[in-house]
């Protein structure tokens, strides 16, 4: 009861989970789910560098700001690129948490995902962030280990299973069994990727020129790696580059499918070499059991398909693809003592 006197909220949380991406920053609250999913985009003035505004509220400045307002995001290829701001946007989403949706995080254990591939040194960076947002003890766990988990993969098994992460800057390959990775494989070729292609392609083809948010909305609508009966085509305004004036073309997928396919061949081409990897054993288990695709890149139409034609086994894109990383993250860390060799501790 002297908690809803004092309204900081009815339930005490003791565990976070982060999946700290480079398109989105998704925070679960043990006992309360995903709490945060926002864009992982900071506003700063460009003189002063005072953070303006963070998440949702910033990308929606992307491409739209001032020269003294820079909109931009903190991490590059899964990993922190600016410490200072990495660290206000984690204390602003902890804040949040306290502030919207009245739960009180006294002092939690955290947990973050990181792509597979990162350097000593950018482990630390993201400690030290976790730990200035009033983190107590952290914990890491590598973002396919995290996938799996929360895809529902009982990773701790002596069968293997094979999981294929495409977030917005990395693309996290793996093969876990008995509780660890057998073989694993981070690409930096992901979603953001497929944006950037989007753009230079329209821009050679169209001389039009669009900007990031438009060309996020042709790849989530329309995007396409793999031949199919359902076309679908979108209206997409710009400037044109040789007038300077206002111009709308329509784009249909079949179109947007030629550039998009070269995109995603290095990522089917390393889920090829993962299995010819992984030892013989394992491979009659991920027949058996599939490729799970996860992460945002996951949802791009066709993809499944591909990677199914190329490999010549199943692919299973789970309901929760976009949030399988952060379910995962908040699993391992309640259930410690199972996973306690796929979580890393700074303490």
């Amino acid at each position: 009861m002297a908690e809803k006197k004092r309204g900081v909220g009815r339930y005490i949380s003791h565990n976070i989970a982060v999946d700290l991406g480079t398109a989105n920053t998704l925070v679960s609250v043990d006992g309360h789910g995903i709490i945060i999913n926002e864009p992982s985009v900071v506003a700063t003035n460009r003189k002063t560098k005072k953070v303006i505004a963070i998440g949702k509220e910033a990308k929606k400045m992307v491409g739209r700001t001032p020269k003294s307002i820079i909109a931009a995001r903190p991490l590059v290829d899964g990993v922190v690129s600016d410490f200072e701001i990495t660290e206000h946007m984690l204390k602003h989403f902890v804040s949040t948490i306290h502030k919207n949706h009245r739960v009180l995080v006294s002092r939690p254990r955290m947990v973050v995902g990181l792509p597979s591939g990162v350097t000593e040194v950018e482990k630390r960076a993201v400690e030290e962030a976790a730990k200035s947002s009033g983190a107590r003890r952290i914990y890491l766990i590598e973002e396919p280990v995290a996938a799996a988990i929360g895809a529902g993969l009982d990773i701790t098994d002596e069968r293997g299973c094979m999981v294929v992460d495409i977030g917005g800057g990395t693309t996290e390959i793996a093969v876990l069994a008995s509780g660890g990775v057998v073989v694993a494989r981070s690409l930096r070729i992901a979603g953001d990727e497929m944006t950037e292609t989007i753009i230079q392609f329209v821009r050679d083809e169209y001389n039009l020129q669009i900007g990031e948010r438009t060309a996020e909305d042709i790849k989530t609508k329309i995007g396409a790696v793999y031949s199919h009966s359902d076309t679908k085509s979108m209206m997409v305004r710009g400037r044109n580059v040789i007038t300077g004036l206002p111009q709308e073309i329509e784009l249909t997928s079949d179109v947007v499918r030629m550039p998009l396919s070269k995109q995603v061949r290095p990522i089917v081409d390393g889920v090829k070499t993962i299995l010819e990897e992984t030892p013989p054993e394992l491979i009659s288990d991920i027949m058996q059991r599939g490729i799970v695709v996860a992460g945002g890149g996951a949802l791009v139409a066709g993809l499944d398909h591909l990677i199914k034609q190329e490999t010549h086994i199943d692919v299973v894109v789970p309901k929760n693809a976009l949030t399988a990383v952060v379910e995962g993250a908040a699993i391992a860390l309640r259930e410690s003592d199972r996973y306690k060799d796929v979580l890393m501790s700074s303490n």
